[in-house]
């Protein structure tokens, strides 16, 4: 069971017409993107977030309600409106973000039972609240819950650059979290912000996951590495393909202990995983068109 923590948001997709920018509303947020890609792709899955008492809110409640997830627990914030990310696409598909979310439910989060927490097999952290001192303290608090549970915990770097003062700021906030994980996920944006030398030396007994775009991806783990590539499709919007190349990975992992992580295993893990996120590409939205597993089977069998 993958336990997914973190923002559940809406993201605002502009499209440019008839000289005016008209927004289509999607569900999105990194972690609630990624439990319902474990979902799809095979995984047991519990979500854990926080929407306000709006209509934004209404709408994802009722949109988590039908991912047919196995366990959620939406909080319902009414000091606090729903989180807005707003997304523009280039020719390429490839987005540009701006968070709408002073004072808002994406870092006033669900305190988590402890029998949530005993299913777990997995504990996914998102990172958009490390921004707030809050979510900051609430982030390190599941991680070490985690960790004294024996869980896997997992933590997506996903760094934004418009709700942090500064990249030092920033880093040394992540690095706190890091330390806690045993799987890491970066692209290859936030590998040139952390930098190859703090990878290399800090996290070698972690599992590194370094998403590549078309190109695929790479696993780094205890002094071995592999670049694993990806089908080669024709993007109409990137957002939520890390998130689902990230699924596609934890999915793939979840219940196999870290010991028997062999590279075999990881290469394995990662093609399928850079299927779901190719696959992902090809519709708008993070999760309105998301593959299944037959989808994703399908095409690698190509």
């Amino acid at each position: 069971m993958i336990l997914c923590i973190g923002e559940i948001l809406a993201d605002m997709i502009g499209t440019v017409k008839d000289g005016s920018v008209w927004y289509e509303r999607k569900a999105g947020g990194a972690p609630f993107n990624v439990a319902c890609a474990a979902k799809k792709f095979g995984a047991e899955v519990m979500f854990a977030g926080s929407v306000g008492n709006d209509l934004i809110g209404d709408f994802l409640i009722n949109f988590a309600n039908k991912q047919n997830l196995d366990g959620i627990l939406i909080n319902r914030d009414v000091k606090h409106n729903t989180t807005l990310a707003f997304v523009e696409l280039d020719e390429k598909g490839e987005r540009s973000f701006c968070f709408y979310r002073k004072n808002t439910a994406d870092y006033n989060l669900p305190y988590i039972s402890q029998n949530v927490f005993t299913e777990a097999d997995t504990v996914h952290i998102g990172s958009l609240m490390l921004s707030e001192r809050a979510g900051f303290e609430y982030a390190e608090s599941v991680a070490k819950r985690a960790r004294t549970a024996g869980k896997i915990i997992s933590f997506d770097i996903n760094y934004r650059t418009d709700i942090f003062k500064d990249r030092q700021s920033a880093v040394k906030v992540y690095k706190k979290i890091i330390s806690y994980a045993d799987i890491v996920k970066f692209s290859e944006d936030e590998v040139e912000v952390f930098t190859e030398k703090y990878i290399e030396k800090e996290l070698s007994d972690k599992l590194v996951c370094i998403s590549l775009g078309g190109n695929g991806s790479e696993w780094r783990y205890k002094g071995k590495s592999n670049s694993v590539p990806s089908i080669k499709v024709k993007p109409v919007d990137t957002t939520g393909a890390g998130d689902a190349f990230y699924a596609g990975v934890l999915s793939r992992l979840d219940k196999i202990a870290p010991a028997l992580w062999t590279e075999e295993t990881l290469n394995s893990a990662f093609a399928f995983a850079n299927v779901c996120g190719a696959l992902n590409t090809l519709g708008r939205g993070a999760i309105d068109c998301l593959p299944d597993l037959k989808d994703v089977t399908r095409a690698m069998a190509k």
